[in-house]
């Protein structure tokens, strides 16, 4: 399970109620947390990076117009809302599957090789054979240019 993701992702929760908070160093943190657990493109890096204090003179005229100071920040409500939200996602369902890097790299391969070719290749990765870098390098050298560039291009992007 997700343990220390959560327990992290608890602390930081935690944060949001302390009486020295910093909104800024608390953001930059959780976003570095939330990208290591879900990756780059998940949803809610892009939910934490929207999150910002609106200084314009209309919104400090309505808080004023309020009153003083709102019983709740709506900064810090979204803030907290987004990781309670993260956090029972993790409970529930645990860590999102990253999927495995050599099995990308397989179904790249049996995209652009020829299942003959895919055979061979697997049969010496899986063999004790010396050569096999040698062996396996010759079987990519005979493929034509454009097939080895598509395919180092989907490596590369993948």
């Amino acid at each position: 399970m997700a343990e220390k993701q959560i327990a992290i992702l608890r602390e930081q929760l935690a944060k949001l109620d302390e009486k020295k908070f910093d909104f800024d160093a608390w953001k930059t943190h959780t976003l570095i947390f939330l990208e290591r657990i879900f990756g780059k493109d998940n949803s809610k890096i892009k939910l934490i990076q929207e999150l910002h204090y609106d200084y314009s003179s209309w919104s400090l005229r309505d808080t004023a117009a309020a009153g003083k100071t709102k019983d709740k920040d709506p900064v810090k409500m979204r803030a907290s809302e987004i990781l309670e939200a993260t956090i029972i996602e993790l409970e529930s369902l645990g860590l999102p599957q990253e999927e495995n890097e050599q099995q990308k790299v397989w179904e790249l391969l049996q995209d652009e090789l020829t299942g003959k070719q895919v055979k061979e290749i697997d049969a010496l990765v899986k063999s004790d054979d010396r050569e096999k870098v040698k062996k396996i390098s010759d079987i990519l050298e005979n493929l034509e240019k454009e097939n080895l560039s598509l395919l180092i291009a989907k490596l590369l992007l993948s």
